[in-house]
């Protein structure tokens, strides 16, 4: 066989990508004695996430992903649709009506594992119930779910087989929801453990064409490339400065008990100013490994200037920093009394305020970011 038949017959059994064996710069590149030695070839990209944890970014776009969506809405299909329960609204596809058609709707929360253990689970179903149905959709049943730790997996394959018949199953989500992580928890426990699994990654965009597993006497599992967006925090940071705001474990709240007139940096990212209101706690919901930083309201520009990637990271002195991460915009609220309220920095996390004063607060973000406030998820 040829090297060109090499190039025409194999995909990655990690990302999907068809492998070619001569353009190391572009997507699918893997070393000829590598694919001819495999059974399952992966491409070096691929490769590299697995055996190093690091990624090359690969180019593609949005409408690509659009079109592979688009098709589910024309098929008899189920759909398992994963949401980031650390940053839903950021991880929420807007358009998700419009790609299913009238096919049902499993949504499955990923990494419930990082929300405090005293986490009332019961609320947290309650609220995703109410968030969902704020935005137009109807979903068969919710799933809290660590995709990771395989928590509540077994549930999921169990709804997954009492709705599927010989329909295809496609997992949709955006970047960096866990998709493959989740499916390569389901392959297990339907017994498909020979074989491929799928290349995970907290590096967002791993997935790169659809992917088709069949299901012993059911139809395909899918997993659809994760949409890329730009409106998180953890789509605009460096590699490292990803490691810095992703948890990677429980979050431990932290609060701060602040007088009007005081800052809090987190890292070198954002900053909440509390600008009016009696003292009060301001509890955040962010890595553990985040650096949060206190200041006098009057020194935080001055601090900004002088210690952006030292005191403050990320970003980090000596990278190169994306021009996105300083050109801050300012987002202004008043929250009056009653429920607790989140602000939510969409990728980095949430401030949760109790809601028992009236209250100005001002949060400085990187332009594109998503900022805006909820109903208290916990």
């Amino acid at each position: 066989m040829s090297q060109h038949d090499h190039d025409l017959d194999l995909t990655c059994s990690g990302c999907g990508i068809a492998i070619q064996t001569e353009e190391k710069s572009e997507p699918g590149y893997a070393p000829l004695n590598s694919v001819i030695e495999r059974e399952n070839p992966v491409c070096q990209r691929c490769y590299r996430i697995k055996h190093y944890n690091e990624v090359a970014p690969v180019p593609l776009n949005n409408e690509g992903f659009q079109k592979i969506l688009s098709d589910i809405g024309r098929r008899n299909a189920l759909v398992v649709k994963v949401v980031d329960l650390f940053d839903f609204a950021g991880s929420w596809v807007k358009d998700i009506k419009k790609y299913v058609g009238k096919n049902p709707i499993l949504l499955v929360a990923n990494k419930a594992d990082l929300l405090p253990r005293s986490t009332n689970w019961e609320r947290v179903e309650n609220w995703l119930a109410h968030e969902v149905k704020k935005q137009g959709v109807a979903v068969d049943q919710i799933f809290l779910v660590s995709a990771k730790k395989r928590i509540e997996i077994e549930n999921v394959k169990t709804a997954i087989e009492a709705r599927v018949g010989n329909r295809d199953v496609y997992v949709v989500g955006t970047a960096n929801v866990g998709k493959s992580t989740l499916i390569n928890g389901l392959l297990n426990s339907f017994g498909e453990e020979e074989g491929a699994e799928l290349t995970t990654s907290r590096y967002p965009g791993t997935t790169l064409s659809t992917i088709r597993i069949d299901l012993p006497g059911h139809g395909s599992i899918i997993d659809t490339p994760g949409i890329m967006t730009t409106h998180r925090l953890t789509d605009l940071v460096s590699p490292k400065g990803l490691r810095d705001i992703t948890p990677e474990e429980y979050i431990n709240p932290k609060t701060f008990q602040l007088n009007d007139n005081q800052a809090l940096f987190l890292g070198g990212l954002a900053r909440v100013d509390y600008v009016e209101g009696p003292k009060q706690g301001f509890t955040f919901y962010c890595a553990n490994q985040l650096n949060v930083h206190r200041t006098k309201l009057e020194n935080a520009d001055e601090l900004y200037e002088k210690h952006l990637g030292t005191l403050l990271t990320p970003p980090y002195e000596g990278e190169e920093i994306n021009p996105v991460l300083t050109n801050w915009v300012t987002h202004s609220f008043t929250l009056k009394s009653g429920h607790p309220q989140d602000i939510v920095i969409s990728g980095i996390g949430w401030v949760t305020l109790r809601g028992q004063h009236y209250t100005t607060v001002k949060v400085h973000a990187p332009k594109g970011v998503d900022v805006h406030t909820r109903r208290a998820l916990i």
